[in-house]
């Protein structure tokens, strides 16, 4: 038995992080966990936010009080920037320092856009309750400057959306800026019709969902078209600028260029100095382990690892949580003297996406499902993976809303001050 607690620091407070620190409960462990937002952030409904179906408070919860009955758990708003590996110390921004014993990385990952990063403030991307709140705005503005504009190409640049990526974050964003401007928005535009909005996905690859079975991004691809959304496939975008994006030699003008084409790691394996891959993720031992420092463990975005099938372990909640919750019961079989769990194995419980509001595909597998019956199933499994009753009754009052009437109750242009000159110059009132 240990003489005094032992200094488990957590630095992430996403799905593995927050796994983690569940798994730990009843140890003799002082925990303090680091991120650098004050809230745990359900990802895969970050779209809905972005697209007006949903409010941030229905899918971000603060992370003090998700811990508070846990007396042995420290929590710091910081930003980490560093690794002290000799004196097992994580540096903070301050330049302050939390010694550890046993040190969990689980700090995710951010969009990438292989070496054009300057593109960032035109074509964001979808990590962050920032992000999406920025997107969100994008949209709705961007139907207000149409609805103000005279000249008929600025009205059409305007009424241009872009999605460059078609992963199933790619496929959410496209279908349901699709429904929110041939539904939602029609009746409440005088000036413009709504419904003649293009939406276009750019895709470099052959297909969109790459990492679902054929016959279901086949699928995928004629229900976004039915939508209105065009696809183009195996057109890399070449330049992005604020009057439009390039792709295959074409220039086309839009206002609002949305980007899910890929995802870098954080810097953990700069900090440490170990090797990674071309997203730049650790590449970890079997037990989730940095190669020469057993007393670090990496899981979810941060980290390279194969499955039983060999193939890569994919980047979702699921698999962070299965990370989190390995890395927290090999922790507690050390501290109590037991021999480790075997290497982690990943379980692949199936991947899902959403196309519109009433479809959807899912792979598990030998079992693929597609329509109606996949968007129930998909609605129901990320409603049951939301945390707190009232935030899952409030999800599912919001969807049904939109299921039934087609509304949105999201649609507040905020985040600063509307650019009134790029509206119209007689426009001065200022949107929340």
């Amino acid at each position: 038995m240990l003489s005094h607690a032992h200094r488990v620091v957590i630095v992430g407070g996403g799905f593995g992080g927050l796994e983690a620190v569940s798994g730990l409960a009843g140890l003799r462990a002082e925990i303090t966990l680091i991120d650098q937002r004050n809230y745990h952030l359900f990802q895969p409904l970050l779209y809905q936010v972005a697209t007006a179906s949903l409010s941030t408070s229905e899918i971000a919860w603060p992370i003090r009080n998700l811990v508070r009955g846990r007396s042995e758990v420290s929590t710091l708003l910081a930003t980490v920037t560093g690794i002290d590996a000799s004196a097992r110390q994580v540096i903070l921004s301050d330049g302050e320092r939390v010694g550890y014993d046993t040190l969990v990385l689980a700090t995710g990952a951010q969009h990438t856009y292989f070496g054009h990063d300057d593109w960032e403030g035109i074509a964001p991307g979808l990590k962050t309750l920032e992000d999406a709140t920025t997107i969100r705005r994008r949209i709705l503005l961007a139907f207000e400057r149409a609805e103000r504009a005279v000249d008929p190409g600025r009205q059409a640049a305007n009424l241009t959306f872009v999605i460059v990526g078609a992963g199933p974050t790619g496929v959410e964003l496209a279908g349901t800026i699709a429904e929110l401007a041939r539904s939602t928005l029609a009746p409440d535009f005088r000036r413009i019709d709504t419904r003649t909005a293009r939406v276009i996905l750019v895709e470099a690859g052959p297909r969109i969902l790459p990492g679902f079975a054929e016959d279901l991004s086949a699928y995928a691809h004629k229900a976004l078209e039915a939508l209105g959304v065009e696809v183009v496939l195996e057109r890399a975008v070449t330049n992005c600028t604020a009057d439009g994006v390039t792709f295959a030699d074409t220039f086309l003008p839009t206002r609002t260029i949305i980007w899910a084409a890929g995802v870098k790691a954080s810097a953990a394996a700069a900090w440490l100095g170990v090797t990674a891959d071309r997203a730049g993720r650790i590449l970890v031992e079997p037990d989730l382990t940095v190669p020469g420092y057993p007393e670090i463990f990496a899981i979810g975005d941060t980290v390279a690892i194969t499955g039983p099938t060999g193939d890569q372990v994919p980047g979702i909640a699921p698999a962070a949580k299965q990370e989190g919750a390995y890395v927290a019961k090999t922790i507690g079989r050390r501290l109590r003297g037991k021999p480790a769990p075997p290497p982690f194995r990943y379980c692949h419980q199936g991947s899902l996406a959403t196309i519109g509001k009433r479809l959807a595909v899912i792979d598990f597998g030998r079992v693929r499902l597609r329509g109606s019956l996949a968007w129930w199933i998909w609605g129901f499994a990320h409603i049951y993976f939301l945390i707190g009753l009232k935030s899952r009754l409030s999800v599912a009052l919001s969807w049904l809303w939109i299921h039934l009437r087609d509304q949105r109750g999201s649609r507040l242009i905020t985040q600063g001050e509307v650019p009134t000159d790029k509206i119209s110059p007689d426009l001065h009132s200022t949107a929340r």
